[in-house]
């Protein structure tokens, strides 16, 4: 008995050990921050076409105070 303990023994750590270092070492990546892209406005064009044709009526339709003297 008392020759059978010591290879119980070691046969039981060789066992054990090989699950300890199963998988191998763990690496963790770290992620980098996400990109935060913005996206272009859909009405982008409507401000500068409104404000242009307010701008060219502004200009058509001219100066309405005109003063007419009549002779007298």
């Amino acid at each position: 008995m008392t020759k059978l303990t010591p290879a119980m023994l070691a046969m039981s750590l060789a066992l054990s050990s090989t699950a300890a270092f199963a998988g191998g070492p763990v690496v963790v990546e770290e992620e980098g921050q996400p990109e935060v892209v913005a996206e272009t406005p859909r009405s982008g064009w409507i401000v500068p076409v409104i404000i242009g044709g307010i701008i060219l009526c502004a200009i058509a339709c001219g100066n309405d105070d005109d003063t007419t003297t009549t002779p007298g």
